[in-house]
């Protein structure tokens, strides 16, 4: 680890080694599999890092990279963009036939755009580099599905209590600015609160209060200290750092939770420490769907134009446009129901792949397809009363599978209405 006195404590802390490293033992303990991986120096598969803030995804990357003798190349998804990307990629082609592959990281990989991405892709499908990503999004919403297909998902935890405190311990002992002093942990419920098992978080405002203490000859870290330090932080959001995750949560945790008030004041933060409004419509853009979907589905189309309307006009003119946004889609009825119907349909699609699709819905192009049945019994929905007719659409393995439950509002209560209506009580709605 490095002991320079000009970076944060959580820079010098960060470690090199797994002897050192705190916390993710599901991921990292004796016999889980990126131990085996590291420990063993078995061949490193593509994968993606996925956790909240200063769990340690980038110190495992660096961990894994450096253990394996690969050559290895960094990126931030924040400032590169395609062209360093192919630059990277045609360095690592140029030193093919070594024993590891070369390893590109890319911390924050949710913030490389589709085309981004695309560049990465077919680097790892021919092997010309193992990817590690590192990101606070799920990949699911923010990675392509080709590259999510490519690589191991990883998933670290918010550090424990316990892991914390023995990080503050560590850094006491062992930093080269702290272990001659004299620190005494008398209190760590603050340090533990404003942390929220973010170890850069709570190392950096843990030095922040042993430089504030008025007695040098024995710095006592209580409750009431770290308080007064908090409260003195003139920057509580830096676009770039820490308080960037903590703010768009409480962003859209606000509209969800139906308080425009609270979501103003947050969208006022953000833009106010200069955040890119694109960022705040495109979240604004998969909430109204995940969290309000056919409960209003104006609301998809309005934070869809939104999104469009701060592209073409930018900051600060789209102001306006994302405050009227954000009032209506925090005011609006609320359902999860469309999330909910995917995630249990895509749960099914991967327990079960391969189910028969019904013959009389098969396409039927040549006269073998036909001989054979496909698309035969087929009734046309149009041709009967209501545009509606009482067939079976799924396969018979899965036959009368329900994955939408329309949500207590009065948009999908016809929703579900008319589905009773059609299905009677094929579904139980």
């Amino acid at each position: 680890m490095s002991f320079f006195s000009n970076q944060p404590l959580a820079e010098r802390m960060r470690p090199d080694t797994l002897e050192w490293y705190i916390g993710q033992t599901q991921l990292v303990g004796n016999g889980a599999l990126l131990e085996k991986i590291i420990q063993h120096k078995l061949p490193i598969p593509s994968l993606l890092l996925w956790g909240p803030p200063g769990v340690g995804k980038t110190t495992l990357a660096n961990i894994i990279a450096k253990n394996s003798g690969a050559p290895f190349f960094a990126l931030s998804a924040i400032q590169a963009g395609v062209k360093d990307v192919r630059e990277i990629i045609d360095s690592a082609s140029r030193q093919g036939g070594l024993l590891q592959k070369p390893i590109l990281f890319i911390d924050e990989i949710h913030r490389f755009s589709k085309s981004q991405q695309d560049a990465l892709l077919g680097a790892v499908e021919k092997g010309i580099i193992t990817l590690i990503g590192a990101t606070t999004e799920n990949p699911s919403f923010e990675v392509i599905p080709a590259l999510i297909s490519r690589c191991q998902i990883f998933v670290l935890k918010p550090l424990l209590n316990e892991e914390l405190i023995q990080l503050l311990k560590h850094a006491i002992t062992h930093d080269a600015s702290l272990k001659h002093k004299n620190i005494v942990l008398k209190e760590t419920d603050a340090l533990l609160q404003f942390s929220g098992g973010d170890a850069r978080k709570l190392l950096n405002l843990f030095e922040l209060a042993v430089s504030a203490a008025t007695n040098p000859e024995e710095i006592e870290i209580t409750n009431a200290a770290i308080h007064e330090i908090v409260h003195q932080k003139t920057q509580l959001y830096d676009k770039t750092g820490e308080m960037h995750y903590d703010v768009i949560s409480a962003f859209i945790k606000s509209m969800r939770g139906s308080d425009p008030n609270a979501a103003l004041y947050y969208l006022a933060l953000m833009l106010e420490a200069g955040e890119d409004p694109k960022f705040i419509a495109r979240r604004m853009l998969i909430l109204a769907s995940e969290d309000i979907g056919n409960a209003n589905p104006t609301a998809l189309i309005l934070a869809n134009n939104c999104f469009q309307a701060v592209s073409v006009i930018g900051y600060p003119e789209c102001d306006l446009i994302l405050s009227q946004t954000v009032i209506y889609l925090a005011s609006s009825a609320k359902s999860n129901a469309s999330y909910t119907a995917i995630r249990a349909a895509q749960a099914l699609v991967k327990q079960s792949p391969n189910l028969t699709v019904p013959l009389h819905l098969r396409n039927a192009p040549t006269k073998l397809m036909k001989d054979l049945n496909y698309g035969a019994d087929y009734q046309y929905a149009h041709q009967f009363e209501g545009n509606f007719v009482d067939i079976e659409f799924l396969p018979a393995d899965i036959s009368g599978t329900k994955f939408y439950e329309p949500g207590n509002n009065a948009r999908e209560n016809e929703i579900r209405n008319r589905l009773k209506v059609l299905w009677k009580e094929k579904y139980g709605y």
